[in-house]
Order: structure tokens, then C-alpha cells, then sequence
């Protein structure tokens, strides 16, 4: 056996931990067809197999929105962590205290 097949099926005979008995590259990780040791597999974060480009640039897509909107809600929390001080009483900078203050005529 050549060294690329040898190192071909070591790939697919190896199972990922907590899973025994299931192949890493069994299954599409995004429509779950069934991949084949014959056909290409188009990887992505490094062990994660596709069954085509199309289904790999999906799942690209959908964590690049993850990641916008987690940056988003980091921000907004980063935001309001920063209006107010720890106690809620104070206000921090960039905030004015505004105060009623009565007028006594004369």
C-alpha cells in the first residue's frame, strides 16, 4: 500500500473522542449526507467535513454572522457596563447629574 492510501485510511478509521464507533468523516457536518472514502470532502476549522463547497460556504456564512452578533452584544454590554458604576448610583463620565433645585423669590 502506498503511503498516501495508508495515510488515507488511517484518517478515516480514526474516531473522534467521546463518539466510539462513529467516524469522523461519516456524515456532511451541515445536510448530513453520507460521505464516502471515494468522494471529495471538503474540510473546514480543520476537522469539520463538508460534502461540497456550497454546504462548507454555508456553514462559513453562518458563523461569520454568529460572530457579528456576538461582537454586537459584547458591545452593547461594554457600553452599559461602562454608563453606569458598579453601585448604579453614580454616574460615570461623560454624564451629567441633574439635580431639582428650588427657587425662593424675593
Amino acid at each position: 500500500m502506498a503511503a498516501a492510501q495508508l495515510s488515507c485510511a488511517f484518517f478515516f478509521d480514526a474516531e473522534p473522542a467521546g463518539e466510539p464507533g462513529r467516524h469522523a468523516l461519516d456524515a456532511c457536518a451541515l445536510c448530513s449526507k453520507p460521505l464516502t472514502r471515494n468522494s471529495d470532502i471538503f474540510m473546514y476549522r480543520g476537522d469539520t467535513p463538508f460534502c461540497s463547497e456550497d454546504c462548507r460556504d454555508e456553514q462559513m456564512q453562518f458563523d461569520a454572522i454568529r460572530a457579528r452578533q456576538a461582537a454586537r452584544s459584547a458591545g452593547r454590554r461594554r457600553q452599559q457596563q461602562q454608563q453606569y458604576s458598579p453601585s448604579g448610583a453614580e454616574p460615570r463620565r461623560g454624564h451629567q447629574e441633574t439635580r431639582k433645585v428650588s427657587a425662593v423669590g424675593s
